[in-house]
This record gives C-alpha cells, structure tokens and sequence, in this order.
C-alpha cells in the first residue's frame, strides 16, 4: 500500500510493501502532522516560533524539542560547527535535523507495527526497510541536478539511510555558518548515505555547508558515503558508494 501526501511543506510518501495497512500509514500521517505543528517555522502557532518569540520559558520546552536542540548541539560538535541551527539573528531553525529524525521516528512506528518491508521518503530523504512488493531491494534514484527528469545513479540502500542537501530545488537555503553567512557556490547537490536516515540527514547538510570539502568530510566519517555534484556537473563519489550502487 502507497500514498503520498503534501505535509511539512514537501511530498511525504509511506510504501508498506505487500499489505493493506491504511490505519497505519494514517498514523504515520498523524505522527508528520504532530511534528509540523511543533517544529515548523512557517506556522506561528508552532512550539518553536513561541520559542523564537521569547513566549516559552525553556522550562516549558517539549521533550521532543529538547531532544531535537541535544541533537542539532551534538552535531555541531561533530562538524566543526558547520551544522548550526541558530540563523544570524538569533533564532532557531532546526530543520536539519527535523526532517531526518521525523522519518526515523517513523519508520519506528512502522516496525513496531510488526511491519519489516517499508519504505518513508520527505522531501527527498529516505528510511528503507526489507524488500518491495515485487520482492526486490528498494531503489533510490538520484536526481540530475541540472535535469530533474533525469537519474545519474541508483543507490540499494539496504536499511540505511538516505538524504540529499543542495540548492536545486529550494535555491540557497544552506550557507556556510564559517563565512558569515555565505552561500554554497562550488557545489549543487551532495546524498549521504548514514546507518539511518538521521545519521545521513545532519551530516548530508552539514557536509552540504562544507562545498568542495563536504565530500571529504564524508570520506573521513566511519559509516558514511556520499555522492557531489558540482557546479561543473562533475560527480565524486566516496570510495564505498559504488558497492551501495550494485543490485
């Protein structure tokens, strides 16, 4: 059973291989839905903008939200400072890390509904799980940054995660916390491939702020491979991704 739905501003889509589930993909829905209202920053109603307003004593802060700030903190850390939530005038976007550990929560419900063959794409970033109907590993094309009808590679994910960051659809929306807010001009287009989609999330933005050096970046994490498109339109893939490339 498939469906896809307009939902935190993207095209979110559950795929239960092989079973008619309708009121769990409808609670995967509800589950999205709960996490806009608490984490979108277009919606002023939302936990976070009372935050970003000064309305909310951290006191009062969601455990849900304090899980998501610990996260973007250790992340952070981890990148040098490239992945930073806090913008330029002081509030909070945490985006980057919201989307990733959305569909991670997810797919959670998913398994824990007994449910081992599954598929959750938002926006672009992926949680994969056993096979599809047809009994196959699940595919995952990545766009031409240069022409979305086109895909350059197919990735088997096998249970990892998957997520891409660049500017060819959203425009600049990524900048360089290091350059005082400089926009990312060398690259278009950076996937990373984590042990979950969280893990590939953070790091696919946070390597995507990075430029040329982001692929590096992935190169040198245990657990990671990704795939750059420059502005050239010439690839580079980390040393592991073409294994993740095979049927």
């Amino acid at each position: 059973m498939r469906a896809t739905r307009i939902l935190m501003g993207m095209p979110v889509t559950v795929d239960i291989a092989g079973a008619s589930k309708g009121e769990l993909i409808e609670t995967v829905y509800g589950y999205f839905e709960q996490i806009d209202r608490r984490f979108s920053t277009y919606r002023s109603d939302s936990e976070i903008a009372a935050i970003n307003r000064g309305d909310v004593p951290v006191a009062d802060w969601s455990g849900e939200m304090l899980e998501v700030l610990a996260i973007a903190e250790r992340t952070k850390g981890e990148t040098d400072g490239y992945f930073d939530i806090r913008k330029p005038d002081g509030s909070l976007d945490p985006s980057g890390i919201v989307k990733g550990w959305a569909i991670r929560n997810a797919a959670a419900i998913v398994q824990r509904a007994g449910i081992r063959d599954f598929f959750i794409e938002a926006g672009g970033d992926v949680q994969s799980c056993g096979k599809n109907a047809s009994g196959y590993d699940w595919s995952v094309g990545i766009r031409n940054p240069f022409n979305a009808d086109e895909i350059v590679k197919v990735v088997y994910p096998r249970g990892r995660g998957m997520a891409t960051s660049g500017t060819y659809v959203r425009g600049q929306h990524i900048y360089n916390p290091h350059g005082i807010g400089r926009p990312i001009q060398d690259i278009v287009s950076l996937t990373v491939i984590g042990a979950d989609v969280l893990e590939a999330d953070r790091f696919a933005t946070a390597a995507f702020a990075m430029g040329r050096d982001g692929i590096l970046f992935v190169e040198q994490t245990p657990g990671l491979e990704g795939y750059v498109v420059d502005t050239n339109g010439r690839a580079t893939p980390t040393s592991g991704f073409g294994a993740l490339c095979l049927p």
